[in-house]
């Protein structure tokens, strides 16, 4: 898997956000290999901790929405409130589980109501450990990468699960440890990057939420972080950064794709890459001019037209995109690859809408 350099798209990055959680529930095992037999170039974990400091993929450390614990009455008791990067959180959390308690519970689907399909498979998979991902990735037939997400670092760390130097040599162990590896690093913080950026040589990429700021240091916002001065500030310590879509492209009044903004080509002249998330199939996550009819039920939850969504963005100049459906993504890089190809689809497209 050669290495990317900013801004030089020799090759799109389509990478499995949390597996192809459009068809399986997300961070399972069942998930991420779906997504590498779709053609994903990473697939990407969301990593938390348990009690006894091994990494589990799940999408928050309160796991009541994407597991069966509520069902297991020997955990009852711990059910509790937190206050995680300062908001109050009530449910089961990680942190007060071992690896072996957790490995009791089983997965279910996130977003029922918009997936119902994904719940015919609840209650199938475990919660997936870090290494268990790792060999997935590193037994499949064809290169293919991880990009794990530390979440809520500084949390962890105030009680006592510090991620960073963990995870790094985790992720050494496993032959990781240089910038030409398949492996990124993300976070929404600044901090735990900066501190992986004196631990390791592995790329390293700044979330970005379209609005407030990161938990760890709650006076710098993320409007701030993409201005120029603020990309150049973000390329001292990572080597990408991850946007909300929308920040990259905004939606018209009409609620379609609008014109690109200032952030990809400010964030190249930084040196950093640009991989926006995170595309959806679902009409719900759509814009309003690639929405479709596919499937039943609710027209909100119905499929639409995500190849042509993520091909505007690649044509933009993204270096990769997160998505739900890395196969709708591994045809839009097809595409993108072949402009000659493109053009004819589209006059085809033209020639069906005059007759």
């Amino acid at each position: 898997m050669p290495p990317v350099t900013a801004g030089s798209q020799p090759d799109p990055l389509i990478i499995a956000h949390r597996g192809a959680s459009a068809e399986r529930p997300e961070h399972t095992l069942a998930a991420y290999s779906l997504a590498i037999e779709q053609g994903a170039d990473y697939i990407e974990p969301d990593l938390v901790m348990t009690r006894d400091g091994v990494f589990v993929a799940r999408h928050e450390n309160e796991i009541s929405g994407t597991t069966d614990i509520a069902d297991h009455p020997e955990f009852a008791d711990r059910r509790t409130t937190k206050a995680i990067d300062g908001e109050e959180v009530t449910g089961w959390f990680t942190e007060d589980f071992t690896l072996a308690e957790l490995r009791t519970l089983r997965a279910r689907e996130r977003l029922p109501q918009l997936r119902p399909g994904n719940t015919e498979y609840d209650g199938q998979f475990p919660i997936p450990t870090l290494d268990e991902i790792i060999a997935l990735a590193q037994g499949a037939n064809r290169p293919v990468g991880i990009i794990p997400e530390i979440k809520h670092p500084s949390y962890f760390r105030s009680i006592g699960l510090p991620m960073e130097e963990a995870l790094v040599a985790q992720l050494e162990a496993a032959g990781y440890d240089g910038p030409d590896d398949p492996v990124f690093i993300q976070s929404f913080e600044i901090g735990p990057l900066a501190r992986l950026d004196i631990l390791t040589d592995i790329r390293l990429v700044q979330l970005i939420a379209p609005s407030g700021s990161p938990a760890d240091v709650p006076d710098t916002s993320y409007a701030q972080m993409i201005t120029p001065a603020g990309l150049e500030a973000v390329a001292t310590y990572a080597d990408a950064i991850g946007p909300e879509k929308g920040l990259v492209i905004p939606l018209d009044d009409m609620g379609a794709l609008g014109d690109p903004t200032m952030l990809l080509s400010d964030a190249h002249r930084a040196g950093l890459l640009v991989i926006p998330w995170t595309f959806r199939p679902e009409n719900y996550f759509l814009p309003a001019n690639l929405r479709g009819q596919m499937g039943e039920g609710p027209r909100i939850r119905r499929r639409g037209d995500v190849a042509s969504e993520m091909l505007v963005f690649l044509q933009a100049g993204v270096d990769g995109v997160f998505t739900d459906a890395p196969e709708e993504g591994v045809y839009a890089a097809y595409l993108f690859e072949r402009p000659q190809l493109m053009r004819e689809l589209e006059e085809e497209a033209r020639r069906n809408g005059e007759n």
